[in-house]
């Protein structure tokens, strides 16, 4: 790729929007005309078919991302964790390059950004509101944390969180950037995060019609382990919050009919299903019509041409494979980002690769964009040379490590880690929380109200991606995947070695680990 310039770059970022919501992506959900300009930025650029998140939870991904390192190096495990000034590598990094910094919408880190500029939504959790948000704007209100002094001042806008955060980086493209520098703007949606809330614009949107359903829906008969399912069925109604009734705390069945709904359960199931897509799908068309402003104005000033563009989300999301909620899971529908990037000075446009990439990558790469090093520090690798050439960079990994801390909170999903390689998946729930002193007394007939978690049984899944894309049967027992999954298991040593992802901080966890390593 020529370099002979600096580029800018738009960095967008949506939140829990699942790949196959996105037309270019394919699938079921591909014929509803849902992200016309995110399809045409793919048109124009390379799609990323297997970028994975490395802890597909709101906060450390997003700490993923800025820092380039997976999560124990960098200290955000959870919810919780924030990101210190100090750790905010890559606006940090672009600034040394000569870049002005700026980010809009969603922050969720906790501490204060360190960007030249930026206008983050504010409330008591962080996550703003879908309408008539208010913000932390650096120069205009004290930048802190709203749950504890909610006195705070900040800036009230009227409308939805999506058409505001397009108003706020038009308004800062426009009117408020320093125009001798490169910029790189971080443009990140609200939406479409649970619950949905959608303008008011959309409420017609697929009314008429039946949006496509998974058949694992319905039916996860081979799937999963006593790890997702307990011994003999017995935790189904506890993990996993569910479309259906099952998950006997939250489900959509209950969201959408809080008198109880159908008594056909399936029937029950499939209309929750389309209130669940449809409110989720017209959140997601709001992203996509906002792209086109965000678009049109670089048209229309001349910064086309000047300006890389990347449109991720922070993780991907269930829309009710295997009757599941929310993301935090390994499953592909969950841990698969959408990645699309478009240069102005690529070889190849409307390319695909199936390279496999995760967050911490996104760093590395930015920083080479911007003709910058990947600092010693940072553990992802940059992958500029496939978006300017469309081919997988010679000796890049083979696979892709995961793990998700936060057992049985919120969504009810175990702590696990695992392995990606394009072919094979190779999960280990280890059920047991990361501090000690969360956890309540193991038992199988917790029922999910208890004010701690409780631990839930070790077990293994593999699934053949190559047989089995929609990850239905749990293939950890077939004989027939013996050499496969000592190689996995070796692969995964290795990684929790390299990474800094291995538990001597958590010797309850290790010893886990260690019993149920061989089974």
């Amino acid at each position: 790729m020529s370099q002979v310039k600096k580029y800018n770059i738009l960095y967008i970022m949506s939140d829990d929007h699942a790949s196959h919501a996105i037309g270019a992506y394919g699938g079921r959900l591909a014929g509803l005309d849902l992200t016309p300009n995110i399809d045409a930025l793919a048109a124009d650029g390379i799609l990323f078919r297997n970028c994975f998140v490395t802890n597909a939870i709101c906060t450390p991904s997003r700490a993923c991302i800025l820092t380039g390192q997976h999560s124990q190096t960098n200290g955000v495990l959870d919810l919780n964790g924030s990101l210190p000034t100090e750790k905010q590598y890559l606006p940090q990094e672009l600034s040394k390059l000569g870049y002005e910094t700026a980010l809009v919408g969603k922050w969720h880190l906790h501490e204060e950004p360190n960007f030249d500029y930026y206008k983050v939504m504010a409330d008591a959790h962080e996550q703003g509101s879908y309408y008539d948000p208010a913000y932390f704007e650096k120069g205009v209100t004290e930048y802190g944390d709203l749950h504890a002094n909610p006195e705070l001042a900040t800036v009230k806008e009227v409308g939805h969180s999506s058409d505001i955060n397009t108003d706020s980086s038009l308004d800062w493209l426009e009117n408020k950037r320093d125009r001798d520098k490169p910029f790189f703007l971080m443009h990140h949606f609200k939406a479409p995060h649970d619950y949905f809330e959608y303008a008011r614009r959309y409420e017609d949107f697929l009314a008429d019609i039946d949006v496509p359903e998974p058949d694992n829906l319905y039916d996860q008969s081979t799937w999963g382990s006593i790890g997702t399912r307990g011994e003999n069925d017995s935790l189904r109604r506890v993990i996993g919050t569910s479309v259906s009734r099952r998950h006997e705390i939250r489900n959509y069945v209950f969201n959408y009919f809080p008198e109880g709904g159908p008594e056909d359960d399936r029937e029950a199931t499939h209309q929750a299903y389309q209130h669940y897509l449809k409110r989720y799908l017209r959140c997601v068309k709001g992203i996509d019509d906002n792209l086109n402003r965000l678009f049109g104005y670089l048209k229309e000033n001349d910064l086309w041409d000047n300006t890389i563009i990347v449109y991720t989300s922070d993780q991907g999301m269930m829309l009710g494979e295997h009757d599941l909620q929310d993301k935090r899971w390994m499953y592909e529908e969950s841990a698969n980002m959408p990645l699309i990037i478009r240069h102005p000075d690529m070889d190849k446009r409307g390319v695909e690769t199936d390279m496999l990439v995760n967050n911490v990558d996104y760093a590395p790469t930015v920083l080479d964009f911007a003709k910058g090093e990947t600092p010693s520090y940072m553990q992802g690798r940059s992958f500029a040379e496939t978006v300017a050439t469309g081919d997988e960079v010679e000796g890049w990994d083979s696979s892709v490590y995961y793990r998700y801390w936060m057992h049985m909170v919120h969504h009810d999903v175990p702590a696990n880690f695992g392995i990606r390689t394009k072919r094979y998946k190779l999960m280990f729930y280890y059920g047991y929380h990361f501090d000690e002193s969360q956890m309540g007394t193991p038992s199988t007939e917790w029922v999910g109200k208890c004010n701690k978690v409780v631990q839930t049984p070790a077990a293994w899944e593999l699934y053949d991606l190559e047989r089995d894309p929609d990850e239905d049967v749990n293939r950890y027992s077939d004989p027939e995947y013996k050499d496969i999954i000592a190689e996995l298991k070796a692969e995964i040593l290795k990684k929790r070695a390299e990474l800094n992802e291995g538990d001597e901080k958590y010797p309850h966890l290790q010893a886990i680990i260690d019993a149920h390593w061989e089974d």
